[in-house]
């Protein structure tokens, strides 16, 4: 029943995800008006508003105009229901539930709105890094490697939350810090604008909630995934070298997949790699 649970709401999620990929951007209100065609504006009525089953139970096609609906709305709804499910798997049903599945369609949300627009708003991810904080402060449960960082740079407390708020801040000024530098690097050498501000705010985001290894290990799979993909892509395509990849959604991408694996990768990484080699 809460697996069931986790993913039906994960599901009814995702299609209020696709409100808001769509309306922020543009700065419209994501609560009203209701939910309406894109192509003939008319409202949809709740029995085909249903995720994912009513798409292709209405052929993919408005019921009111004929006109097609774009396939994204119900993969994003399915991409919703399955983040609930394997964070379900990781973190059973309850706050950690709410909490990292909601950082994760957080991030859902920035991945497809860079996708399109090639921004990354600020009401979510400046309101992601204060948020962020609070939700590692409350659940008080910093990474080992974490812990480990904190007393390199002299932190020897015992208190839980001390640790948290000290792993979060650092999170947020190392996440979004690297990006910044890497950033202004690029263009003091180039003279061009290499990676955009959102990018910064949203590690900050990421940082704020992970802490700094999750954060560096997000940018790692991040940068990874847009060097294969961004570049077959460009291959593929015939795009030109000067083509601006969409740097968010690759992030967005390996911060979901860091809530799920990046602790047990950084542990699998020391115990492997790093401490046979000391």
């Amino acid at each position: 029943m809460a697996l069931a649970i986790a993913v039906v709401f994960g599901v009814v999620i995702g299609s209020f995800l696709n409100v808001v990929i769509r309306r922020l951007p543009e700065g419209n209100s994501i609560i009203r008006p209701r939910s309406h065609c894109p192509n003939c504006k008319r409202l949809i009525r709740w029995y085909d508003n249903v995720p994912i089953l009513s798409y292709f139970l209405l052929g993919g096609r408005c019921r009111q105009c004929n006109r097609k609906i774009s396939i994204r709305y119900p993969l994003v709804e399915a991409l919703s229901g399955i983040v609930g499910l394997l964070m379900y798997d990781k973190f059973g049903l309850g706050i950690e539930w709410v909490i990292f599945f909601s950082f994760s369609a957080a991030l859902i949300v920035l991945a497809f709105i860079d996708l399109d627009h090639r921004i990354l708003p600020d009401p979510i991810t400046l309101n992601g890094i204060w948020v962020g904080i609070l939700a590692s402060v409350y659940l008080a449960q910093p990474s080992s490697l974490a812990v480990r960082l904190l007393r390199t740079i002299g932190l020897e407390t015992t208190n839980s939350r001390v640790i948290a708020l000290t792993a979060s801040l650092l999170g947020v000024f190392i996440g979004g810090g690297l990006l910044w530098g890497v950033g202004e690097a690029y263009f003091r050498l180039r003279g061009i604008e290499g990676m955009g501000f959102g990018d910064v705010k949203m590690m900050a985001m990421v940082g704020a909630l992970l802490g700094a290894p999750l954060a560096l290990l997000t940018i790692l799979i991040g940068s990874l995934l847009g060097v294969v993909i961004g570049l077959l892509y460009i291959r593929v395509a015939g795009k030109s070298r000067q083509y601006e990849l969409p740097f968010g959604t690759f992030l967005a991408a390996a911060g979901i997949v860091v809530v799920l694996y990046g602790d047990e990768f950084i542990n699998w990484y020391i115990d492997r790699i790093i401490q046979p080699s000391l």
